[in-house]
């Protein structure tokens, strides 16, 4: 009885010096650049991930951001024996999950049940000259909303670790299970961008392949240029961006309950109305509201939308009109005499429970379509639109938003900029040792 007890005491003891050295870390989240890409259908947003270990340096891809994508797939090979200079040069290689293998059963009676879009694969196959099953799944592609037929992989992923402010020569490992798809399945992508990084809740998306000391919190800041990167801060961290380097942006976020959905595993808050220079449009209560990183507009079922529209126009109607330019139906002139004019018109808020209110200012809602024509940049989605309201990208640039999966909260900034600020100021300077 007494070796027991000396036992639990000594495991106790080495418990508390794990905890006490986890706490001792010096970072507290990693870091991804957020890249935006116009080179597509529609405009797309990635993060910088580093992806393989080659020549002694990181080589690295740039993965869609996918905020209900259920598990992470690129363009990869797969091997059996992963050794050395085995991996064909200009490839990324990955070791393959076989079809007899849990995962593998795991991962199809699980991450695509949420799915509707894409059957689940059964069949097997295997890679030339060897004689294992391989495991095919499924995933989604959510810029031409195709199928696409994946190989599960063990896949690892490396990050730059931060204090929210810095980034360190020290790195972060992560080993999930995703998927190798080949480089024909990305003919609607951005030319740079080699695959989907999943930020759901499923159990697949990274979210729950990366642990302690890190917890489960994903600070976005979406850039609205192309030459400068945004930031991804994952962790429980402070977000601070230059200039206000000692400004902790958390100080500017207002927060909202995140709403469980029971077919997606993206993320959805409450809107009850949406008002526009004091006056309110209800959205009814059956209407669920989601935040999409891959949808460019703001989307509203339409009898949503026509309310919000017709109260729009009344309250710009001394801006000159212009005809409308697909997708969006209310657009307006901003040439006088052959000069363009800048507009400004009224905020639209988002009114949120408990008091909360996301405000969108015009920057996020004007979109300069030509020279000529700035339209409202919101979109009809129609009479059976579901989820009701999508609000998208256009609206998220240069706003920080926080998705709390710890605590199943939402925080959102509104625009930055009147903060003298931005998405593209994250210091991106890397810090050689840790302070």
């Amino acid at each position: 009885m007494l070796l027991v007890l000396e036992i639990i005491v000594i495991l106790l003891s080495l418990i508390s010096l794990e905890h006490e050295a986890l706490a001792a870390l010096p970072y507290t989240s990693v870091v991804l650049p957020v890249h935006k890409h116009t080179d597509a259908s529609k405009p797309l947003y990635s993060v910088q991930v580093m992806t393989a270990y080659v020549n002694m340096q990181f080589l690295t891809q740039n993965l869609l951001i996918d905020l209900d994508a259920p598990i992470i797939w690129r363009t990869c090979s797969l091997q059996w024996n992963m050794y050395q200079g085995s991996c064909p040069a200009d490839t990324q290689c990955a070791s393959p999950v076989s079809c007899e293998e849990y995962q593998c059963t795991e991962v199809r009676d699980s991450f695509s049940y949420k799915n509707p879009y894409c059957p689940r694969e059964t069949n097997q196959s295997t890679l030339p000259g060897w004689g294992y099953c391989t495991c095919p799944v499924n995933v989604f592609n959510p810029i031409d909303a195709s199928c696409v037929q994946a190989q599960l992989n063990y896949d690892d992923f490396t990050f730059n670790q931060s204090n929210g402010g810095n980034i360190y020569t020290g790195i972060y490992g992560a080993y999930p299970n995703a998927a190798c798809v080949p480089s024909s399945s990305l003919q609607s992508f951005p030319a740079d961008v080699t695959g989907v990084m999943a930020f759901s809740s499923s159990p697949y998306a990274l979210p729950a392949r990366l642990v302690d000391p890190l917890k489960r919190v994903i600070g976005l800041c979406l850039p609205n240029t192309l030459t400068t990167p945004g930031v991804l801060i994952y962790g429980d961290s402070p977000y601070y961006l230059l200039p206000q380097s000692s400004a902790d942006v958390r100080s500017y976020l207002s927060y909202t309950p995140l709403i469980n959905h029971p077919n997606s595993f993206g993320y959805f808050i409450g809107v009850n109305n949406i008002v526009i220079k004091k006056r309110s449009i209800t959205v009814p209560a059956d209407a669920t509201t989601k935040i999409s990183t891959t949808e460019p507009y703001t989307t509203l079922r339409t009898d949503i939308y026509n309310p919000v529209v017709r109260r729009f126009q009344m309250v710009t109607k001394r801006i000159p009109p212009a005809k409308p330019v697909p997708p969006f139906g209310l657009c307006f002139s901003t040439s006088t005499n052959g000069t363009q004019a800048a507009l400004r018109v009224p905020d639209i808020d988002f009114s949120l429970p408990e008091g909360k209110k996301w405000t969108i200012s015009t920057v996020n809602s004007i979109k300069q379509v030509t020279t000529d024509v700035a339209c409202l940049a919101l979109v009809d989605g129609g009479a059976t639109s579901a989820p009701a309201i999508v609000i998208g990208a256009f609206q998220l640039e240069d706003n920080f938003v926080v998705f709390n999966i710890e605590n199943s909260t939402f925080g959102f900034s509104s625009s930055l900029l009147p903060k003298k600020t931005s998405c593209s100021n994250f210091n991106y300077t890397l810090v050689s040792s840790y302070p």
